[in-house]
């Protein structure tokens, strides 16, 4: 399985952080808080801000939300940071033996199932809210 880029991760802790001190999130503030270079924020940032999910403004006027917290899931920002490559969480290694029964077959049905699982996957980021983090961590 690949792995889901850490710019998911990144990106759910900068909105939280910005939900919960809106007035101070420059982003050197966020990089701080992430442990991280502002230019990987500055990076994620103009992602979320492509998505519509954020407004930022340059210099020392920081970011804030565009929509509340309890209409940004988890799903929202999966997809504003293409979390994934090529929107396939699981990818399949190719070229297998076609001469071989289950090198002929494999792909295919693996591809069903791993659909399947990023589904679910999907569903449940679609449940949970940044305004949920923020009630979980107070």
């Amino acid at each position: 399985m690949m792995q889901i880029s850490t710019r998911f991760s990144m990106a759910v802790h900068s909105l939280t952080l910005i939900a919960v001190n809106p007035n101070e999130c420059t982003g050197d503030y966020i990089a701080g808080s992430v442990n991280t270079n502002p230019v990987v924020i500055r990076r994620i940032m103009g992602m979320l801000k492509k998505a519509g999910l954020v407004d930022v403004r340059p210099g020392v006027g920081g970011a804030s939300l565009l929509k509340d917290p309890d209409r940004i899931t988890l799903l929202d920002v999966y997809r504003a940071v293409n979390a994934t490559e090529e929107n396939q969480l699981f990818r399949i290694h190719e070229n297998s033996n076609i001469a071989c029964q289950v090198g002929r077959n494999i792909e295919q049905l693996l591809q069903e199932e791993l659909k399947d699982a990023q589904s679910v996957m999907e569903q449940r980021l679609a449940r949970t809210t940044i305004a949920q983090l923020i009630g979980k961590i107070e």
